[in-house]
Order: C-alpha cells, then structure tokens, then sequence
C-alpha cells in the first residue's frame, strides 16, 4: 500500500513540476459539478441520487487525469491506466468518506449505503457509456451529432437519476 502511495504521489508532482497549457472549460466544469453536488446535499436529494451523480462527476475527473498523463507521458499503449486510474480516483473517494463520516448511514441500497451504492452505480454507468461511445465513433470514423459525448454521458446519469428516484425509491 506504501509503495502505491508513493506512486500516486509521484504522478501528481508530475503535474506540478511540469505544468501544461490551462485548460479553460474543463476545471470550470468540474468546479461546477462540485458546487451542485455539495448543494444537492444541503437541499435534501436523496443520497443514492446524489451519488449517481457523484460518480460520473469522480469518472469525469479520472479521465481528465487519465488525458494528462497520457500527454504528459507521450505513449499511446497505456490502455491498463485508464481502468487503474479509475479504480484509484473511486477507491480514494469512498475510503476518504467513509474515514472522515461523511456517509450517512440511514438508508441501504442492495446492502451498500445509498451514497456508497449511487457512487459506484453512477461511475460503472458513467464507464461503460464512455466505452460504448468511444467503440461507436471508433466504428463509424465519426460522431453522429454535436457535443455527443457530453450529452450521451449526461443522458445516462438523467436516466438512472430518473430510475432511481421513480422505481428503486418507492421499492426500496
């Protein structure tokens, strides 16, 4: 465990001895995602609902991570760090949770807590329709339409918030 630490340390000073050009629009939006996810809770949404979110919102940031080291390293056949690093970023996350309390245990989904269940729901959806998208327009040479990856990935999570709240919220 010691020496992943280390690893994942080394990675990150990456980042800060080396900077790269400032990407305007994607640190802005995950601040934003942030914003509404800590404001979700303080208004009352649900936690599995919140957590839906959260974990598209952690999948999102792994792959700005995954982007940049990519870049940074200049190779190509890193195909087992994507999946690593999305492991890591999701595993951190939920430990961090649930170390400093910030799970609330009230309500079980499939016996996980429903912040714990949403965050891993949200992030394996939020995967697999990357995934899917990416084997589509790697199949078609091109995307369909406009802005398809954001609002393929905002689809999903609309859908299963919508799931959530109307059939596993009045079943559970």
């Amino acid at each position: 465990m010691k020496k992943l630490f280390i690893f994942f340390l080394i990675l990150v000073s990456l980042f800060i001895i080396h900077p790269q050009k400032a990407l305007a629009h994607c640190p802005l939006c995950v601040a934003g995602a942030g914003v509404g996810l800590t404001l979700s809770r303080w208004v009352g949404v649900d936690d599995s609902i919140t957590g839906l979110w959260m974990g598209a919102f952690l999948g999102a940031m792994s792959f700005w991570i995954y982007s940049s080291l990519v870049r940074k390293i200049k190779k190509t056949n890193l195909v087992w760090l994507k999946p690593l690093i999305y492991v890591l970023v999701f595993a951190s996350t939920i430990w961090s949770f649930y170390k400093f309390n910030l799970v609330l245990r009230m309500g079980r989904m499939f016996g996980l807590d429903k912040l714990t269940f949403g965050i891993i729901a949200g992030g394996t959806a939020f995967y697999l329709v990357d995934e899917i998208n990416n084997l589509v327009i790697r199949i078609k040479g091109k995307t369909f339409f406009p802005y398809q990856r954001i609002i393929v990935g905002l689809g999903s999570i609309f859908l299963l918030s919508f799931l959530d709240y109307y059939i596993i919220g009045y079943y559970i």
